[in-house]
């Protein structure tokens, strides 16, 4: 009789789920300047699966660094349709290895397609993602606030527009670097983090690590070149700040990699393939005593509503993709001076504003 009714609800939880794909163009608040490039409008793909009672969310904001665009990203969705609504939907990591395969291993689609299946799972449960988990509340860590590569009175008043912000994550890759530490930390006490988005040798790492760290600074992200894993290993002996890897963290088989070239790991879903994936690599670094800190893209509220998933398995976190943008297009997950605010929302949390959203018969149109 139990098997049977095991089997019973096995078979109720199953069901086939109709998606929907909508390209979005996200206005900046200010122009975003990085080591690799400078934007003022972002566009990511918003993904629905709907199961006829629910409604899942997932985002996924393409990087242009790796050759990857909105346009392909939502063609390869489309093209992958059939397979995608072909396939019973039980469980996130079922469907993740069903759509992994659909896609042909296209991460950036998966991370979409695999938090909007994790947003379903939630919703049909009745709980938020991280609770079906079964993560603790836990303490969670306060979330940076980004700054990008600007004239120094640009920086200080992108600081300004938050005051008394805890942390700053501050981009760095040009040749005053340890300058622009010096002038901003003039004007505030908060921790800051520097990120260099590859744009060091070994030999500036070291040495801007010895001039940060009476700056306040509490760690350095990606100072090398991906593949510069010999130089990372003298980085990681010589630094005198931890040093956490980005760019040469992407998927699981990296954290292996990583240790004992980094202090610890930033997980990123969107070049993970998603929350399945991105939860067993929090969970492998942990293991092999790694630090572990998710990041964002600029991405809206539907994205950061997913990562916040993972905040019990955190030891730092930058969620502050949404408050990057000039118009948001969801409800969700906030920051309030870092600190993480969940809503009573079930699943990863995230309500689109418009309920029309994908009801256009174009669907990949920009609103």
């Amino acid at each position: 009789m139990f098997i049977f009714a095991k089997v019973v609800n096995i078979l109720a939880m199953q069901t086939f789920v109709k998606m929907s794909v909508r390209i979005v163009e996200l206005p900046l608040r200010h122009a975003f300047v990085i080591a690799h490039g400078r934007r003022t409008v972002q566009r990511n793909v918003i993904v629905s699966l709907a199961d006829g009672s629910h409604s899942g969310y997932g985002e996924v904001a393409p990087v242009p660094y790796y050759g990857v665009t909105a346009e392909g990203i939502a063609e390869a969705l489309e093209k992958s349709r059939s397979s995608i609504e072909g396939t019973a939907f039980t469980d996130p990591p079922q469907f993740w290895r069903e759509m992994f395969i659909a896609l042909g291993g296209n991460r950036f689609a998966l991370c979409a397609i695999d938090e909007a299946a994790h947003d379903l799972w939630g919703k049909r449960l009745g709980n938020r993602v991280f609770e079906l988990w079964g993560l603790p509340q836990v303490d969670r860590p306060l979330s940076n606030y980004t700054i990008g590569i600007d004239t120094i009175d640009r920086m200080l008043a992108k600081m300004n527009e938050f005051p008394g912000w805890p942390i700053y994550k501050i981009k760095l890759g040009t040749a005053a670097d340890v300058g622009i530490i010096r002038q901003l930390r003039q004007k505030s006490d908060a921790v800051f983090r520097v990120d260099a988005n590859t744009a060091w040798s070994a030999g500036e790492a070291i040495e801007n690590s010895k001039l940060l760290r009476p700056l306040g600074v509490e760690f350095i992200e990606q100072p090398l070149k991906i593949d510069d894993w010999d130089g990372m290993r003298r980085v990681f002996q010589e630094s005198a700040l931890p040093v956490i890897a980005d760019e040469s963290c992407v998927v699981e088989d990296d954290i292996e990699k990583c240790a004992g070239c980094f202090h610890g790991v930033n997980v990123k879903l969107t070049k993970a393939g998603g929350l399945t994936p991105a939860k067993k690599m929090a969970i492998r670094a942990r293991e092999l005593g790694l630090k572990v800190m998710a990041g964002c893209m600029t991405e809206s509220t539907v994205g950061i509503s997913s990562i916040a998933q993972l905040l019990p398995l955190l030891d730092y976190v930058d969620l502050d993709g949404a408050m990057l943008l000039g118009k948001d297009i969801a409800d969700g997950v906030r920051l309030d001076m870092g600190r993480v605010v969940f809503p009573k929302t079930n699943g990863c949390g995230a309500e689109l504003y418009e309920s029309d959203f994908f009801s256009t018969d174009n669907q990949k149109n920009a609103i």
